[in-house]
């Protein structure tokens, strides 16, 4: 059998098909997409779902929002409607028996430390483990075991102290336009403890006061951070902070609202100064969120079948 002549115009046209292949294949159109929001809008609510479906929940958010504060940022949103009850959360041991981590229900404090621990967790087991780590304090043998006397109970202590809440109030407006006191934490006005610690700290709180917080000072905060609000009624009791919440893209708050019963989302200046009176709190400390180092010195406690979301 004869063989086909290659000849210098075969081989051109054979180059030329190859190009306009490829060129159609360059300029084909690509599957659209998935917008990682729209997904997260059609996820069960968290207090909606069982442990099983949060242990399939978190892989999954993680491959859609592989960045750490987006995450952070997308996990604030998903929460948006959480049931509010205050101090429900606890060491599953006398004094506190509460759930370590939970999301059936939220405070304050709760909503910004639960979301930061499910923020880089894989399973339920994991998020209790990085709960561990962020809401208690080291043992003087450098170990962190949840107890009522090691818990973080002062966010004003948690802000200046803890590694993974960091202030920096003092980096967003010149250092003589901040406000400041100093308080004893948990120690009240006539000598006693607010709290049964057996333990106090006397802290110097620098925070960024009323006619400081302004639109100018959105544009300077990162695009997720945690804010705490200043409550000057409560420095007698040892108290500095009364309320905290996280800002989104420097803008809007999510905090859980014991006023609305929930939850919420709402633009931060509107929330900050209401249009009818004067503002709540008397300034802010405004702090980022810092990942957990990758491997963890926590004792071993056992997990109670209490974990506080639908079973």
């Amino acid at each position: 059998m004869n063989r086909p002549a290659f000849t210098k115009k075969n081989i051109s046209i054979t180059i030329l098909i190859s190009m306009l292949l490829l060129l159609l294949a360059c300029t084909g159109k690509k599957a659209p997409t998935v917008d990682p929001y729209i997904w997260l809008e059609q996820q069960p609510k968290p207090w909606k779902m069982s442990t099983e479906q949060v242990n399939a929940f978190l892989p999954e958010l993680g491959k859609h929002f592989p960045d750490f504060q987006e995450r952070i940022k997308a996990i604030a949103i998903w929460r948006i409607g959480t049931p509010y009850e205050i101090f429900k959360l606890g060491e599953e041991q006398a004094p506190d028996t509460d759930p370590i981590i939970r999301l059936d229900v939220s405070d304050c404090t709760g909503h910004v430390l639960t979301t930061l621990a499910f923020g880089q967790a894989d399973t339920w087991t994991h998020a209790r483990q990085n709960m561990i780590q962020i809401h208690y304090k080291r043992s003087t043998a450098g170990v962190k075991q949840p107890t009522y006397e090691s818990r973080w109970h002062f966010t004003a202590d948690r802000i200046r102290s803890n590694p993974f809440t960091v202030d920096i109030s003092q980096s967003l407006i010149p250092h003589e336009k901040l406000d400041s006191v100093t308080v004893i934490l948990n120690h009240k006005k006539d000598g006693k403890e607010l709290l049964p610690l057996d333990w106090e700290r006397k802290l110097q709180v620098f925070f960024i006061p009323n006619d400081q917080i302004n639109a100018e000072l959105m544009s300077k905060l990162p695009p997720v951070c945690g804010v705490a609000f200043v409550k000057p009624s409560f420095f007698d009791q040892g108290i500095v902070i009364g309320h905290e919440g996280m800002i989104i893209d420097q803008s809007d708050l999510i905090h859980a609202s014991q006023s609305a019963g929930e939850t919420v989302r709402l633009p931060f200046l509107d929330y900050y100064f209401p249009k009818d009176g004067k503002p709540f709190f008397g300034g802010i400390m405004i702090y980022t969120f810092k990942p957990l180092p990758k491997t963890n010195t926590i004792k071993n406690t056992s997990a109670t079948t209490t974990t506080g979301i639908t079973s």
